[in-house]
């Protein structure tokens, strides 16, 4: 006997059939009521990443958990009507205030003149087409800001899709025409036009204030991750710290890399874990390095010995708080690598390697940009370094001649790609110092040294092979080493030694230079090794 169908059960079928909301109106929906995804995820039924997938259109609601979740975006909905729609009180109150006369059609849009040099400019695309969006900028063909780019480097809207001149600003003209401007001489043709008047701007602001909104409950999701991870291995271990940490370093590989596709998750542009890579960042073999030089810092000054026969100088032994999460803000090739030469491929928005010959290092009482190398000759370096190699040689500094660049592999690139997941660890870290955490302190070092260790072809991590940005980092980490070696020698101090990525021996009061303290930007005296203050006493030799 066939069974009754119901009323219910109709209605169900039809819910199933039922088009879902877009991404964008399902995190609507959810931040105006006020919910994390992780509330939603427990209501539904599903994990957490699975909401954060639907909210970024990544993935579609799939049963058992589609009903569910269409109940509650349904129900969110008659709550928080979308502004402007039926039932929106605003939208309400606007059209009561609306006079019934018909409005007048708008005016056309104006097409944006581009001058002739702009003609050929093409949109930064990655390998899969998309278009490469990187830091905000007035377009060069309208003025207007956008996030993607020429090839060049230059703001440009994807497509040549540049923004038009608005009604508002053709009803805002004088009715009478005005006379006809005189033909511009030819050395005015190129000059920038004055950025229209256009309600553009003041729009602007709102997007960034909602994006900001969303990232700090997106942070607060992933924090409470890190301290669920935390929590979750200490009591396994039972109240043995020791055991515990041991379980958290053994799982950071693949804690970090989750919450580093979490922090993606949401990015406006994508990327390749397992590009294409030019033979020079690839290992010959397993137990041989690619060719690519980081620059490691290893240098001692030669004016100061601590076998001297008068050791009347203090030196102080400084260290770097978190050296590698630091440089984890350095510029990172998102595209295709392309082959260039000579300076061709140098760009304040490209990233990527270079071929280079450096000019000679002639200040034994500093460090060397490139580290201790003894093979002179050409060498392959990062982007990092080579943009410390060109402000050393620059006006301020003047140390050195600008190195000869033979060839590059490089591709657009943006500093800002592992600035969420940066971020997110140094606010971790902050909180485990401030509550005197070791575990979590330890935890989230082990997962920013790992996620760096282990991008480039690693047995540990199968989830992305990026030689090219672990040395990149690697580089930055030496880099701003290096500069602040400089930095203390510009403000009186001498540099007694400079080493790995964190430890830095200065004579005279260091404290007027840096700021002291445990957070990322600042220093503070080394301990262990039998210097508990981080002081001891050398003498000069040499006059």
């Amino acid at each position: 006997m066939n069974e009754k169908v119901s009323v219910e059960s109709l209605l169900e079928e039809a819910r199933l059939s039922k088009a879902m909301p877009p991404p964008e109106e399902r995190l609507r929906l959810r931040e105006a009521a006020g919910l994390t995804r992780a509330q939603v995820a427990e209501a539904v039924g599903v994990a957490r990443g699975t909401v954060l997938a639907w909210e970024a259109g990544k993935s579609d609601p799939t049963p058992p958990g589609r009903l569910p979740y269409l109940r509650l975006l349904e129900g969110l909905a008659e709550l928080h009507p979308a502004p402007g729609a039926p039932g929106d009180p605003v939208a309400e109150l606007l059209a009561a205030a609306q006079p019934s006369a018909p409005q007048p059609p708008a005016p056309a849009l104006a097409p944006i003149p581009v001058p002739a040099a702009l003609v050929g400019l093409e949109t930064l695309r990655g390998p899969d087409g998309r278009a490469i969006e990187g830091d905000p900028g007035p377009c060069v063909r309208c003025g207007v800001e956008t996030t993607y780019q020429s090839t060049d480097g230059r703001p440009l809207h994807s497509g040549a899709m540049c923004q038009p001149t608005t009604p508002a600003q053709l009803t805002a003209a004088p009715q009478a025409a005005p006379p006809a401007p005189a033909a511009p001489a030819p050395e005015d043709v190129l000059a920038p036009a004055p950025a229209p008047v256009s309600p553009v701007p003041a729009r602007v602001p709102t997007r960034p204030q909602r994006r900001s909104k969303s990232a700090e409950r997106a942070e607060a999701d992933l924090m409470a991750l890190i301290r669920g991870a935390v929590e979750q291995e200490a009591e396994r271990a039972g109240g043995d710290e020791d055991a515990a940490l041991a379980a958290l370093v053994k799982r950071a590989i693949p804690d970090v890399m989750h919450l580093f596709s979490e922090t993606r998750s949401t990015a406006r542009y994508e990327y390749t874990a397992y590009p294409a890579l030019p033979d020079v960042l690839h290992k010959p073999s397993k137990q041989e390095p690619d060719q690519i030089w980081e620059a490691r810092p290893a240098y001692t000054n030669p004016a100061y010995s601590m076998r001297a026969a008068q050791k009347d100088v203090k030196v102080t032994a400084l260290d770097v708080n978190a050296a590698y999460l630091s440089a984890l803000k350095v510029w990172l090739p998102i595209g295709r690598l392309e082959h260039t030469t000579g300076m061709d491929g140098v760009g304040p928005k490209r990233s990527g390697v270079h071929l280079i010959t450096p000019a000679p290092w002639t200040h034994p009482h500093l460090p060397d940009p490139l580290g201790d190398r003894d093979t002179p000759g050409a060498l392959w370096i990062t982007d990092a370094t080579l943009r410390l190699l060109l402000r050393l040689s620059g006006p301020k500094w003047a140390l050195t001649e600008a190195p000869t660049v033979h060839e590059s592999w490089t591709s657009g690139a943006t500093e800002n790609f592992l600035d969420a997941l940066r971020k997110l660890l140094v606010a971790a870290r902050a909180e485990a110092i401030a509550a005197g955490d070791r575990l979590t302190l330890e935890y989230v070092k082990s997962m920013y040294s790992k996620f760096v260790s282990t991008m480039g072809e690693s047995v540990h991590n199968r989830e992305m092979v990026r030689p090219d940005w672990m040395h990149l980092i690697h580089s930055q980490a030496f880099a701003l080493h290096c500069g602040r070696a400089y930095k203390a020698h510009q403000a009186g101090l001498d540099v007694v030694a400079l080493k790995h990525t964190d430890e830095l021996h200065v004579t005279g009061d260091w404290r007027q230079v840096f700021t002291e303290g445990r957070g990322v930007s600042e220093m503070k005296t080394k301990t262990g090794d039998g210097k508990a203050s981080g002081e001891y006493l050398v003498g000069k030799v040499g006059g």
